[in-house]
Parts: C-alpha cells; sequence; structure tokens
C-alpha cells in the first residue's frame, strides 16, 4: 500500500492586516504579509483503491466535512484519479485562531495526494483547486512568505530575516464573518507598498519589519472576544508588543533579545472557561513541502 506520513502543515502569521476597500460582490480588499512558522498539524496519508476519501481525528475532533476532505475531493474531481486515500490528522493549531489551520491542512492534502497519487500537477492546477477551498489554501500551496493582495489571491514571494515569536492563543475563538460584518470595522485603510514594507526588511532578527502596519480586525474582535484584551495585555507585562493575527484571538509578538522571558513559564489570566495556549515559534524561510509540486510559472 503506497503511503506518505508524518506531512506537516505550519501555521502562519498576519504580520499585519489592512483593509483597503470593498468589492461589489461584498469580498473585502486586503493587504498583509504572510509568514510561515514552526508551529504544525501532522497529517498521514494511505492510498486506497476503492477512490473512498475517509479520514480518521489523532488529535482534536474535526467537522466530518472539514477543509482536507474537501481538498482531497476536489483534487480527485480536477485529476480524474480512480484512487482515493486515509488521511489520519494530528491536529495541534487551534481553531478560529487567525493561523490558518485549516487552510494549511488543505494545502498539505492536496501536495501529498498529488504525489501519492502520482498525478505531478503544477502549481498552476493546484492554486485555483486551493482558492475555491479558501483564501488563505494558495499560500501554503505557493511555500514561501508572501506579501498578499486581492482577497487574498494575489501573493508576491518575500525574504524575512529570522526571528522568534511567542504566540498566545485565548480559550475563545473567534467568527471570521462576524468581524467581517462589524459595521465599525475599518475599510478604508491607505493602500501600501510593497517597496516600502521590504525597505524595512534588512537581514537582522529584530528589523522593523515585523512592526510595520497594524490589524484592522484588531479593535472589532477586541471588542467581541475579551480573551484578545487580555492575552495583549499579558503580553505587554512581559515586555512585549504584541498583536493580533488575522482574524482569530490569537496574538503574537517578537521576542528580542532585550526581551529575556520566557512566556511558556509565566501565569496566564484565569478565565474558567477553557486553556490558554502559549508556544514559541520561529519563522520559516519556506514551507516544509515547497517543491513537492513543479512550479512552473509562480517564484
Amino acid at each position: 500500500m503506497k503511503a506518505l506520513y508524518d506531512v506537516p502543515a505550519p501555521a502562519k502569521l498576519n504580520l499585519f492586516l489592512h483593509i483597503t476597500g470593498r468589492r461589489a460582490d461584498g469580498y473585502h480588499l486586503l493587504q498583509s504579509a504572510f509568514m510561515l512558522i514552526d508551529w504544525y498539524d501532522t497529517l498521514h496519508f494511505e492510498q486506497r483503491a476503492d477512490g473512498l476519501i475517509s479520514r480518521e481525528d489523532l488529535g482534536a475532533p474535526l467537522p466530518e466535512d472539514d477543509l482536507t476532505v474537501r481538498a482531497a475531493r476536489a483534487l480527485q474531481a480536477a485529476s480524474r484519479t480512480p484512487y482515493g486515500a486515509h488521511i489520519s490528522i494530528d491536529k495541534r493549531l487551534p481553531a478560529q485562531a487567525g493561523m490558518g489551520g485549516g487552510s494549511s491542512d488543505a494545502a498539505s492534502c492536496l501536495l501529498a495526494l498529488n504525489r501519492l497519487w502520482g498525478l505531478n500537477l503544477p502549481l498552476s492546477v493546484l492554486l485555483p483547486i486551493g482558492l475555491k477551498l479558501g483564501a488563505d489554501v494558495p499560500f501554503f500551496l505557493a511555500g514561501r512568505n508572501a506579501w498578499v493582495e486581492g482577497i487574498g489571491e494575489i501573493l508576491t514571494p518575500i525574504n524575512l530575516p529570522p526571528a522568534r515569536f511567542v504566540v498566545v492563543k485565548p480559550p475563545q475563538g473567534l467568527d471570521t464573518r462576524l468581524i467581517f460584518a462589524a459595521p465599525d470595522l475599518k475599510r478604508d485603510t491607505e493602500t501600501a507598498i510593497l517597496s516600502g514594507f521590504a525597505a524595512n526588511s534588512v537581514a537582522e532578527a529584530d528589523s522593523d519589519v515585523f512592526g510595520f502596519g497594524k490589524n484592522d480586525l484588531q479593535p472589532v474582535a477586541q471588542r467581541l472576544c475579551p480573551g484578545v484584551s487580555q492575552a495583549l495585555e499579558w503580553l505587554e507585562s512581559q515586555g512585549l508588543q504584541g498583536r493580533m493575527t488575522g482574524s482569530g484571538s490569537a496574538v503574537f509578538a517578537q521576542i528580542l533579545h532585550q526581551a529575556g522571558r520566557d512566556g511558556e513559564q509565566q501565569a496566564l489570566p484565569e478565565t474558567g472557561s477553557g486553556k490558554w495556549q502559549v508556544r514559541q515559534c520561529n519563522n520559516l524561510d519556506a514551507h516544509p513541502l515547497w517543491g513537492w509540486a513543479p512550479s512552473d510559472n509562480y517564484r
């Protein structure tokens, strides 16, 4: 039986997230910088000859028709392969955190099954499949840190200096739809220029690039989820300047040399509503599966 085991699906952080407008169809136009970090889900794939797609949850339980299953079925339909797969997922990334966990799982699924099934489809074929699954999926497929525009589908690879971060996920999650539907969401941030961002991206761990811009979703998120404010206050108490990532409830801060405190050993607020997650992470230069699909016209 053909199989691929221990396939990683890394998280991402939004270094900033600006909403610059809104399309006629209601989709928001954004600018962001997506950065991969070394916090992973792990997936295992076994080929099935009967064409069925099945899934087993090794960690936190997932919805029956999650993005990974949908990704497998979408690739089946696009390639007309006769094969199926049994997918096992060790879910470690928190849900509704703004870290792209579900999208990353879907992208790793597409890349792994493209290899397991012997399809050898290039990124130019996989990217549109991924975009139909979710706006963040193409980023994880492309496999490089990126300047992101449009509704999340326009990607320009960027280089970032190596750095270390502390990520804090409150017990509560956030529903993306509630944030984007909020009437007080700022939707008119001035468009930034990639060269202005890149000018801060020098090859030093304490580069200003990690403090560029802001997250326009954060004020609404703090109103909807008190845990976001608590997490930011906790980071400040550790001498760290935090901000929210994406549209979820996780916040992060770069650990500078002078901070010198291990966030994993500090006490967090007692909320009585679940478990806080705190983790120190390094950023990644590229996705661990980068190169698993021919890059053709994407560089």
